[in-house]
């Protein structure tokens, strides 16, 4: 099982959800993914989306500022 980082902080929905359904899609089953996002939209919608999608969110974590972490298993 391997762990994969993407930085969607710079990025606006809905674009934030298809750059993390894209790199989720090259992972094998097990991995995770640690995702960089901003409060707001991405907070409430990456999350949510791919526990609809049939991800596992293991965790978010408030990193600095209006950043946050979020962690994704496929």
């Amino acid at each position: 099982m391997s762990v994969y980082n993407l930085d969607i902080t710079k990025d606006r929905c809905p674009m934030t959800f298809v750059k993390t359904k894209l790199k989720l899609e090259e992972l094998e089953p097990g991995d995770t993914l640690e995702i960089l996002l901003t409060t707001g939209e991405p907070l409430n919608n990456v999350p949510r989306t791919a526990t609809e999608q049939g991800f596992i969110v293991l965790e978010t974590t408030h990193v600095k500022d209006n950043i946050h972490k979020v962690i994704i298993r496929k």
